[in-house]
């Protein structure tokens, strides 16, 4: 059944071409695979993709995660090549310079291109 098959999840973007720059050059994500209406990366040792829609960035919660080892570093990198990290003061979640720790997690959420949330996080 699908318990065996690779999940490969896909982010909206409004603008294919716009987002495949922003994820390979401001990311550092490696493309895999490119058609007319969508793109596949790959991304330690999975993959995901983008697919052209008029409704991306639409979504009002995380659609992708990237779990690092440093997230320090890892911001630090993302805002030397212009990423904002968002900032949070929701009950429960509360970010101090865009970082919010919790139960042994780190994290950070920030913007894509289109508007989607994404965010790093870090296992302590």
């Amino acid at each position: 059944m699908l318990g065996n098959a690779p999940l490969i999840p896909i982010i909206p973007a409004a603008d294919l071409d716009r987002a495949k720059h922003y994820y390979t050059e401001t990311l550092g994500v490696k493309l895999s695979e490119e058609g007319s209406h969508d793109v596949t990366f790959e991304c330690g040792g999975t993959e995901f993709g983008l697919y052209e829609t008029p409704t991306a960035g639409q979504a009002a919660h995380t659609l992708a995660s990237f779990k690092v080892a440093d997230l320090d570093a890892e911001m630090s990198t993302l805002r030397s090549r212009g990423v904002t990290f968002e900032e949070y003061d929701l009950p429960g979640l509360k970010t101090v310079d865009g970082v919010v720790e919790d139960d042994g997690m780190r994290a950070a959420w920030f913007k894509d291109s289109e508007g989607n949330i994404l965010c790093v996080n870090e296992r302590t």
